[in-house]
This record gives structure tokens, sequence and C-alpha cells, in this order.
């Protein structure tokens, strides 16, 4: 009898790689697709198979080790949030040139409404832009099986895979039959040894053997167990749902009793034929995507033959923020179970850094040094600290992408704002900030870096950190001036030496980097009831 486990979705994905073959994973922390890999670092199973699932440095460097894997002829996944995918652009869409030996996925988890993120960008046209298929699930079973078959089909066609999901999906739970455990590939190397060679005459050969797999993609798309096409009596309207928004479909019916002709989409390149099918029979055509309007983007193209097609671009759905049952059941004219609005007695909490963070002690000190100065010139970066920005601080100025700090205080500096300062995390320096740091070094310019070492990557639960007793190394080797780099320990009792530290870095008119360095209070406090649960049970 096969097993049935409860998965997250996430949880799915990383079981369903596990049993289809899986040789390693490697990822970068970043919420929704955290626990994908997190999940394979507890797996027993993983550990007896011997499967590589240490975290990156960041999401181009996963990109890159997954590709060198799937070199080796072994089955590799990299996994990452929407954004993370911009990190990775490079060795992603170049992958898709240099395809795949042993099975390749690589698993986008986008963040519709932007729980957790700086935008709500849509993986799929990442996919269709690199012209490798995609796979979109529906539930936690889809995602489990899509892996296997993802694996599958990277392998018959030589072709990294995408998965993508969103945020729901990967957090919610559902039961998940698992498939008996496949032995990993042994190495094999490529049987083209110039395959991975995209010099530019390699590279046009290449390309043009991507676009011959088109029409076999079109073709398994047509034929794909996770595309179906389901008839109904009322055609007034035809549905299309991709992914998730299926699940969100099926919830607004009893017993699944849809009236409708529908469409059902969980593999791209779109089945055509089921789309065209269903413009010929119904009167007008709803898209319901968890995402951006993709799908509907495309049918406007391929079906402007006068007949309404409706979804986020003519208002039927909202443009921006996830899918739920209510907003799909409003489109279909169904009655709105929104419910009331928060009463306003119920105010909110907003988020806050925690109770005895060390950089409570960092930005009360950089405040007071910065009170000589006009306001405005603290770069940010992504992490705990970001909600610096927020009210009692108000000590932050910006928060664009991983790593942005730096080389933005460099911008400002160099248009005359000094000093700029830049703050930044441990764990995001080494996924991207050391390059900025590189520059500023190279440009002299007049910029001081608050590197904010807790140890750990707090943001996302307390991954280790790459930085990991390394950051005033890095800084040496980088150029800085070691009489300018200062580490100091971030606690009140410390605040007048500190603020002392930081008052006379900024004042120089070179780059300085100033180090807060004290452990995560979270991660703390989980070593020392590691550390009490050991002597009670010894």
């Amino acid at each position: 009898m096969k097993q049935k486990i409860l998965l997250l979705g996430d949880e799915a994905i990383a079981q369903g790689a596990i049993d289809a073959g899986l040789s390693g994973i490697y990822a970068y922390p970043g919420t929704p697709s955290t626990e994908i890999a997190e999940y394979v670092q507890k797996s027993k199973e993983a550990k007896e198979n011997n499967i590589r699932c240490d975290w990156s440095a960041n999401e181009k460097t996963a990109m890159e080790s997954a590709i060198g894997m799937s070199y080796a002829g072994k089955r590799a996944m990299a996994c990452m949030k929407h954004v993370g995918l911009n990190v990775a652009a490079d060795a992603f869409m170049n992958s898709a040139l240099t395809g795949a030996n042993g099975g390749l996925i690589i698993v986008s988890a986008d963040d519709p409404s932007m729980h957790s993120s700086q935008n709500e960008q849509d993986s799929r046209f990442f996919g269709k832009f690199a012209m490798i298929p995609i796979f979109e699930p529906s539930n936690q079973q889809e995602a489990y099986d899509m892996v296997e078959k993802g694996f599958d089909y990277s392998e018959k066609y030589h072709i990294p895979v995408m998965v993508r999901i969103t945020t729901r999906l990967a957090h919610s739970r559902a039961g998940v039959i698992r498939q008996p455990i496949k032995k990993q590939n042994s190495i094999q190397l490529p049987k083209d040894p110039k395959q991975y060679v995209l010099l530019p005459a390699i590279a046009r050969r290449r390309f043009k053997e991507l676009l011959g797999k088109q029409i076999s993609f079109e073709i398994d798309s047509e034929n794909s167990d996770f595309n179906q096409y389901f008839p109904g009596e009322d055609k007034s309207k035809g549905i299309i749902a991709c992914g998730l928004a299926y699940n969100y479909l099926m919830e607004n019916f009893h017993e699944n009793n849809f009236p409708h002709p529908l469409v059902k989409i969980g593999q791209y390149p779109l089945p055509k034929k089921f789309i065209q099918k269903l413009y010929g029979e119904c009167d007008e055509i709803i898209v319901l995507e968890d995402g951006y309007s993709l799908v509907e983007e495309m049918l406007k193209g391929l079906l402007n033959n006068g007949k309404p097609i409706h979804g986020r671009l003519d208002g039927t759905i909202p443009r921006d923020g996830e899918l739920n049952p209510n907003i799909v059941g409003v489109a279909l004219g169904l009655e709105d179970t929104y419910g009331e609005d928060i009463p306003d007695f119920m105010v909110g909490r907003p988020p806050s850094l925690c109770k005895g963070c060390p950089h409570i002690d960092s930005y009360k000190a950089l405040n007071e040094a910065l009170e000589k100065y006009s306001k405005g010139r603290v770069f940010s970066d992504i992490g705990c600290y970001t909600l610096g920005a927020l009210p009692p601080f108000n000590a932050i100025n910006s928060c664009v992408d991983m790593g942005a700090s730096i080389t933005m205080a460099v911008g400002a500096s160099e248009a005359g704002l000094i000093p700029s300062v830049a703050v930044i995390g441990d764990s995001t320096f080494t996924h991207s900030g050391i390059t900025g740091l590189l520059d500023a070094v190279n440009n002299n310019s007049a910029i001081t870096v608050l590197i904010l070492d807790n140890s750990t990557t707090g943001m996302t639960g307390g991954q280790k950190s790459s930085a990991l007793g390394r950051i005033e190394g890095i800084c040496i080797g980088v150029g800085v001036d070691e009489n300018h780099i200062k580490v100091i320990t971030p606690l009140k009792k410390n605040h007048e030496e500190n603020l002392k530290i930081i008052e006379k870095e900024l004042e120089y008119n070179g780059v300085s980097v100033i180090i807060p360095s004290r452990e995560c209070i979270q991660t703390l406090a989980k070593k020392m009831r590691a550390k009490k649960t050991k002597k009670l049970t010894t």
C-alpha cells in the first residue's frame, strides 16, 4: 500500500524530488520557497541517500551549481522565490541554451499580494521568455507528481524545466500519496562535449535546437494529464483556470458541479486545441490566473475574433493581489461572500524588531550619530533590519533589492550626498553586497557601511549565514583599509562607545565598514532551549 502523508506544497515538492532520485538541491532562503530546501535538510531519507542540501550564497550560485550537477548527469533542483529568479536570471536564461544532461528543475515560488516581497512578478513570464516547459500545480498532490514528471521531461528533451507555485499552495497542507523512491543517476557526462560552451557559433546552433523543440513541447502540452478540458452545459461562459486558480474555482461549487466548459492548465506551453475549442463553444471567456495576466494577454492575440475575453486586464479580476475563492465567485456572478471590513476599534499590529534584537541598539546609535546631518542618507537592504524603516526608529530610506544598499550609497555619495550610509545584513552582504563594496573601494566612495551581523539569515527563520566568521576577512580582501573596519557589540551598555565610533567613521572621506556583531535573539533562544532539553534528557 502506498504511503500517504500530510505535506505543505513546498514539502510536497521536496519529497517529490527525493522520491524522484534527486542528487542535489541548491537554494537561498526566501519566502515562500524556504521550506523546500529545509525539508530536504531535515529528511532522514535525504541523509541516507547523501543528497546535497546545504544553502548557497545566493540564487545565482544556486542555479549555476544545479547546472553543474546536471552536467555530471545527476538530477538537480534549484529553488528560489520570484525575486530570487532575477538574481539567477543570467544562468537561468542561458541554461535553456546549454540544456540539461541530468534532470534539472527550477522551482520559483511567487508571492501575489507581496506578503513578504518587494513586487508581485510572475515567474511564468521568465519561463516563457526562456522558452522552457513550465509546470504549475493546482494542489499538493500535483506539486509532488509534477516533480517526477519534470525530471523525466527534462531528461527526455535535455531541457531545464520550471515548476511555478504561489504562496498559498506553498504554505497550505494536504494529503499526498508517495511513489517508491528511485535510484539516483550515475555520473554520465554530456554526449555533446560542446553542449555547455556558449561561444556565439555554438550558442546559435543551440538556439536553433531550442526553437526546434517548441513543437514537441506544444504537442506534449495538448496530451498532458495536467491539462484537461471539462465540458459544461451552460456555454454563456468558458473558464480557463491556471494552477491554484482551479482550486479556488472549485471551492465555489458543491461537489465540483461546475456548469460551464472549463480548461484546467497545469503545463505550459498553452494547450491551444483545448482553448480554441472553448472559445468556439462559449459566448465569452474568463481567465483565472494567480499572478499577472500572462494567459489573458496571449489569448487576446490568439483568439481575437470578436468574443469578449475577461480577466485581470479588464477588471473582472483585480489587477493586483492574489486570487481567492470569493474573487473567483464574484467574477462568475455569484454572491460576494467577502464579509465585513475589520472594525476600526481592532487596531492592527505592525511588524517590529524582536525584543532584545541587536539591531535596536545599532539603530539607536546610528540615529544619534546622524542628528547633525540632514535626513534621508541611509540606504538599507532586505532583512529583519528593514523594519528599521518603521517607528520608533524611522532610520532607513530605501529597500530596493538584495545588495542595493551599498551601491545606492555609492551613487548618492558621488552625487554629493556625503556622508552616505549603507545598512546591510551579514547574509545579504555575502549574497550580493560584496561586489558593491568592491565598487566603493575602487571609487574611494565617501560611504559608511554598517554590516549588521546577527550570525544568521534571520528574516526567513534562522538559516545558516554564508558570512559566519568571514566578514572582516572579506572586507580586508576587497580592499577596505583595516583602520576603518570596526567591530562593535550592539548593547545598551556600549551605546556611548559605539556612538563615538560611528560618528568618527561618518567623518572619514572614504570607505569605512562598521560591523555591529551580536547573535540573533531568536536563534540564541533556540540554542538555549535545545541545550536545556539535552541536559534534561541525559
